[in-house]
């Protein structure tokens, strides 16, 4: 029997608009909401992501960060 999804924490998160509309297009194309596909995300990081790929995407977003905030 397959482990019932129980979504207990609700987490206040800040996001960009792009992050949000990109969150909202992906979890629509799975039939799933927000949650539920942030759930899957995380759940399942280790084989959706390429980690060298995530390290090179996270020193170039901080990079930018201040820039970005302005």
């Amino acid at each position: 029997m397959p482990k019932r999804l129980r979504l207990t924490r609700r987490p206040n998160i800040a996001m960009s608009e792009d992050g949000y509309r990109k969150l909202r297009t992906l979890s629509q194309e799975a039939g799933l909401d927000a949650g539920e596909f942030l759930s899957f995300l995380f759940e399942n990081w280790g084989s959706v992501i390429h980690e060298e790929k995530l390290v090179a995407r996270l020193r170039l977003f901080n990079s930018e960060l201040e820039e970005r905030k302005a």
